[in-house]
This record gives structure tokens, sequence and C-alpha cells, in this order.
């Protein structure tokens, strides 16, 4: 019973972080319902304990802790892949932005330099 509440308290803090780091906007929307829907699975298995022996039993798996153990090595693999392909996309941004960066230096580089103005407060020195 003890190890009820405590892993209840625990899940649920989890959640309130989760929520906490959404509303603050360290944590985006995209992220926060994965999270989110971990937390809450976690909460009904900590609520409902026999919950993942039926439901071992139902796939065809003799342990609810393998069971446990298989989903969540997918959860992981299913987040890397997610954020394999956020740094594709980054990169391809970065790259973009360096490639646009040379252009306007080349640019920059190759215009004729332009004499600045004379300050009219400054009187042209004679010599």
């Amino acid at each position: 019973m003890r190890s009820t509440i405590f892993f209840c308290v625990i899940t649920v803090a989890i959640l309130v972080s989760i929520f906490l780091l959404l509303r603050s906007r360290k944590l985006k929307e995209k992220y926060a319902v994965l999270w989110a829907l971990v937390g809450i699975a976690c909460l009904a298995l900590v609520a409902f304990p026999h919950l993942l022996s039926r439901v071992a039993s139902l796939v065809g798996i003799q342990v609810g802790s393998n069971l446990l153990f298989t989903l969540a090595i997918l959860l992981l693999l299913g987040i890397c892949l997610q954020l394999s392909l956020e740094v594709s996309a980054q990169e391809d941004k970065v790259r973009r932005l360096a490639e646009e960066a040379a252009i306007l230096r080349n640019e920059l580089e190759s215009a004729p330099a332009k004499q600045p103005p004379p300050d009219p407060e400054i009187p042209p020195t004679a010599g």
C-alpha cells in the first residue's frame, strides 16, 4: 500500500512538472502530449496494478514486467526516431542559413565601397 501511494505521488508530480514546463514554454506541445500520455498510463498502472498482468496475458506475454519493458523500449525507440527527424530538419535549416549568409557576405564584399557622406559639423581640414 505504501508503494502505491509513493508511486502515485511521483506520477502526479511528473504530470504537474510537465504541465508547468508546458506553461512556461520550455516544452513544446507536441512533446508534452507524448509525456502526458506516458504519465497518465503510469498513473493507470499505479492505480490498477493488476491491469498490466491482464494485458500481458491477453497479448501472450507471461510476465507483466516483460510487457512493461517492451513498451518502454518501443517508446524510447519512437522518441529517438522523432528526435532524429527533428535534428535532420534543423541541420537542413542551418545549412540553408549558412548558404544564405555566405551569399550575402559575398555580395557585400564584391559591392563597390561607398564613401560615407562628410559630417557637416566637422570642418574639412586644410592641408
